[in-house]
């Protein structure tokens, strides 16, 4: 298949379980107090993180720069990247 990524397999969960220390750890303080609302995506393995206006765009930049990779994306401030759900028009 063209475009599969060539890494070990691994979770999501794992990815999430890597990915969120870093984060907390090394990145929060900083990316926080100068990126608010941007996103970042972390390789774990290594550390790399990639900062973006959107979670599309820093994806893109981090699978240009190391294409074999995962990453853990996470919109800087948030609990996550992305939320599910809304409302929508009520009537009656």
């Amino acid at each position: 298949m063209s475009g599969s990524l060539k890494t070990e397999a691994i979770s999501k969960n794992d990815l999430a379980e890597q990915g969120q220390p870093i984060y907390e750890e090394r990145l929060k303080v900083d990316l926080e107090s100068r990126h608010a609302g941007h996103f970042v995506a972390i390789e774990p393995a290594t550390g790399s993180y990639f900062l973006g206006d959107t979670g599309a765009q820093v994806l893109i930049s981090a699978r240009s720069a190391m294409p074999d990779k995962l990453f853990y994306l996470i919109r800087i401030g948030q609990k996550s990247a992305h939320t599910i759900g809304g409302h929508g028009l009520r009537t009656g």
